[in-house]
């Protein structure tokens, strides 16, 4: 049996104590690559799902179709994402055309799946206030022969009958009251509301030129019929 000295037994010692700390280096070094390779491979998963959900969301993003026609690029029927606006569906009808007229359009106005919009055109505009003061000009010779012949004055215009005798309270009326004001259609009672809706009640009746379609011509019309009490 072989036996070692002192200074033998010392060497042997430290090769083994090398032997084991280069075994545990190697281990621990190993487990290192094993966990950063784990780390790496969860991360590329949850990326890959990430994207994988943004894609099926991109997908199955709930959309609204409108028809837009007049004074557009492209009429026709436009495909928008819930909650766009009157704006939105005019971009992507390729934008406005010159003579568009916009001074009764509400860009902002929230659409629903399956509304029309139309966007007059300039000479549509004309046109239709032509006709409406004919119309008010008829109005009047049907008032003044009745006046004069004292027949009965229910053949006179409701609505030209209702807003002379009872103000109303711009504040409080409903659609069906506010179109019973001389100029105002039930396109522009909606307005109204809208503005109202949004902004709160009116402080003054002046604060109705504010409204969409509603300009000095018109307000001289019905300032005298209006209140906000």
């Amino acid at each position: 049996m072989t036996r070692f000295n002192k200074k033998q037994k010392i060497a042997i010692g430290i090769v083994i104590t090398i032997i084991v700390i280069v075994a545990i280096f190697y281990s621990y070094k190993q487990e290192n690559n094993f966990l950063d390779q784990t780390e790496n491979l969860e991360i590329e998963e949850n990326t890959t799902e990430n994207e994988e959900k943004a894609k099926t969301n991109e997908e199955t993003k709930e959309m609204i179709i409108v028809h837009i026609s007049g004074a557009v690029q492209n009429e026709g029927i436009v495909e928008l994402e819930v909650n766009s606006r009157v704006a939105d569906a005019i971009e992507k009808a390729g934008g406005l055309k010159e003579n568009a007229y916009m001074d009764e359009i509400n860009l902002a106005y929230l659409l629903e799946d399956g509304e029309k919009i139309h966007i007059p055109t300039i000479e549509e505009q004309k046109e239709k206030e032509g006709e409406e003061g004919k119309k008010e000009e008829e109005i009047k010779k049907v008032e003044t022969t009745n006046k004069y012949s004292n027949a009965n004055i229910n053949n006179v215009n409701q609505k030209e009958k209702t807003s002379k005798q009872t103000k109303i309270n711009i504040n409080t009326a409903t659609q069906e009251e506010l179109d019973s004001l001389p100029g105002i259609g039930p396109s522009t009672a909606t307005k109204i509301l809208d503005y109202r809706k949004q902004n709160g009640k009116f402080k003054a009746i002046e604060e109705i030129k504010e409204v969409s379609g509603i300009g000095e011509s018109k307000y001289e019309k019905i300032k005298d019929q209006i209140t906000v009490k």
